[in-house]
């Protein structure tokens, strides 16, 4: 019965952010109210994980993980989206230093980094029967292939094809966003919440995994 209840919710959760993503897409806003979406949503990640970090601490068991994670993932999904959508939509407004590089391959590089994502997101569904953020926990760790020489691939090559957009706008304002906002949110998620609860869920074999593997940049596993 709690699987199917975190699962309904889930699922919910899937598609009223999904609905929201697409009202952010179709609605207008302010330039004040562009500037809160792209940088206060990201602020909001931090107290958020705090949070989150806090309630796995009290009890860390395996069914408090599910219920925390669910809602954590919900939220930040929520969160890094809008200030996503917002910033591209907005990018080439941004006021700044203009990148002098052809258009064309930033979007070559968007496309690459794009594809090496979806590729991670595979290898996350194949390997650890799981799915990005909150549509579905894995059920197992994901050690091969692209996580064989790194923990996070998919957020490397989420923040990659960011930087990649940036360029596509030609805009490093926006590739100074994404380094000092996006990166560091999302690298706070990983280390202070993420890292704790695949440790509640797996023990040993994620500790053994996380010894020997890079957190971000790939490089080849410690034996």
């Amino acid at each position: 019965m709690r699987q199917i209840t975190l699962t309904l919710i889930r699922v919910i959760a899937f598609v009223l952010t999904l609905a929201l993503w697409a009202r952010m897409l179709q609605q207008p806003f302010s330039p004040i109210l562009n500037l809160v979406f792209i940088i206060g949503t990201l602020l909001m990640i931090f107290p958020t994980v705090w949070v989150g970090r806090k309630l796995l601490d009290i009890k860390p068991t395996i069914e408090q993980v599910e219920w925390v994670t669910t809602a954590v993932h919900a939220i930040l999904m929520v969160l890094f989206g809008i200030a996503i959508i917002k910033a591209i939509q907005t990018g080439e407004t941004w006021r700044g230093l203009v990148i002098p590089i052809p258009r064309s391959l930033g979007i070559v590089l968007v496309y690459i980094t794009g594809a090496f994502t979806m590729l991670t997101v595979a290898n996350l569904a194949l390997r650890g029967l799981g799915a990005p953020f909150a549509i579905a926990l894995s059920h197992r760790l994901a050690t091969n292939w692209l996580y064989a020489r790194t923990r996070n691939p998919m957020v490397l090559g989420t923040l990659a094809c960011l930087v990649a957009v940036g360029l596509w706008l030609q805009s490093a304002l926006f590739i100074v966003w994404v380094l000092v906002l996006v990166a560091p949110a999302w690298i706070v998620f990983l280390k202070v919440y993420e890292e704790r609860e695949l440790e509640i869920r797996f023990g040993k074999a994620y500790r053994e995994y996380k010894a020997k593997t890079s957190f971000l940049w790939p490089r080849k596993s410690k034996e």
